[in-house]
């Protein structure tokens, strides 16, 4: 493995931009997960997104959204939702390209926020 950042590895700023645009683009397919961006301006959550992903992947930038547990309390966001959020990412990742250690890297630093996102426990009876 190389000595640069997982930043660096996944190819900066602009290609985590390019990743966050197809995982975007995924979601917004999926009916399922679509409704929760319905009232949201796209292009500042994705430019968030690439923020908050560049970010976790250890680039030269902070993040500075909201908590996550303030900013996602109010969208009753399940297990099943979050996992199939974050199996978007994974496919948007290899999409481009990304080796699977680091997609690993960047989806399991993702999950760290996991309890932070998850508000509904939807365990099945």
């Amino acid at each position: 493995m190389s000595d640069q950042t997982l930043y660096r590895r996944l190819g900066g700023r602009d290609a985590l931009a390019s990743v966050v645009d197809t995982f975007y683009d995924r979601i917004l397919a999926d009916d399922e997960l679509r409704p929760f961006f319905e009232d949201v301006d796209m292009t500042k959550q994705r430019a968030h997104q690439t923020q908050f992903l560049s970010a976790v992947a250890g680039g030269p930038v902070e993040y500075d959204g909201e908590n996550m547990a303030a900013a996602h309390e109010h969208l009753d966001i399940t297990h099943e939702e979050y996992d199939a959020i974050a199996a978007h990412l994974d496919a948007a990742l290899e999409i481009h390209d990304v080796p699977a250690d680091d997609r690993e890297t960047v989806l399991t630093a993702v999950e760290s926020f996991r309890d932070d996102i998850v508000t509904i426990d939807a365990s099945p009876a």
